[in-house]
């Protein structure tokens, strides 16, 4: 059952398209990250591809994204990994504040909002971990880039799973908005396959380099639907006016929602 909000006759309703300053920030972040890594995948495979080693920093005969990142294509690499740090950050911002203001669907719990204010955190330290391997290529700071990679890998890791566990919570409260149930099961698909595909990264690193580049390609690409996911999280605000969606008014609309479900109203038995 969709939520529905009872009308409100004011001159203020919301411009249709209010929402969309917001919005365009996660597609902007999967945008630019898409763009950066599809170029550098095309200059590598332009300049030979696996017939041979191409840059200073690679040893195996598939590039890995640093091997190109730093090389020619380091300016783009750091303006991109920039770009991407600070819009994936600012859309979990702009999420926790939406949900504070009442224009998403709050955090009914205390839990809720611990959850959401440590995503935005790991989203900080994931986003300041892209923007240093970025800078720290692996060329002249093989080790220091190392240890950002996994900084920024952890971030988001940790990023996706507070925010998988505050939606799980409220989609607990509000089981009967479908938007919700498909926002989490969305996130945890694609932040599963990509925590997975992380994971056998780290082991292939070291020990098979040329299946750890592909794992490290597939992962990049990949990235980009996560990003996305927070499109659909924020365009949910549309003609939703500040302070409509608050924690007493879902209490009611829940009530309601149990009223309905006990005695089938809606389902013809009203008559």
């Amino acid at each position: 059952m969709p939520f529905t909000v009872a009308p409100r006759s004011t001159d203020s309703e919301p411009h249709p398209h209010a929402h969309w300053g917001y919005v365009w920030i996660p597609i902007f972040a999967a945008f630019m990250w898409f763009g950066t890594i599809l170029a550098m995948l095309i200059t590598w495979l332009a300049q030979g591809g696996t017939s041979r080693p191409r840059y200073a920093s690679q040893s195996q005969s598939i590039a890995y994204i640093s091997d190109v990142g730093a090389d020619i294509l380091k300016p783009l690499f750091v303006t991109g990994c920039s770009i991407t740090a600070v819009t994936f950050f600012l859309s979990l911002v702009v999420e926790r504040y939406l949900r504070h203001s009442g224009r998403l669907v709050p955090t009914m719990r205390r839990r809720e909002k611990v959850f959401s204010v440590l995503a935005v955190l790991g989203s900080a330290v994931g986003g300041a971990g892209l923007i240093l391997l970025s800078v720290f290529d692996t060329k002249r700071f093989p080790r220091l880039h190392r240890g950002f990679l996994l900084m920024y890998m952890v971030g988001v890791a940790l990023s996706a799973i507070f925010t998988l566990s505050q939606y799980r919570w409220i989609s607990k409260s509000f089981r009967y908005l479908r938007q919700l149930r498909i926002a989490y099961i969305a996130k945890g698909i694609i932040a599963g396959v990509l925590v997975v595909l992380a994971i056998a990264f780290g082991v292939a690193l070291d020990t098979k380099p040329n299946v750890g580049a592909v794992l490290e390609w597939t992962i990049s690409f990949g990235f980009t639907f996560y990003l996305l996911t927070f499109y659909y999280d924020l365009r949910q605000a549309k003609g939703v006016h500040k302070g409509e969606l608050t924690p007493q008014a879902m209490r009611s609309q829940r009530r309601w929602v149990s009223i309905q479900q006990r005695f089938g109203y809606g389902r013809g038995r009203e008559r």
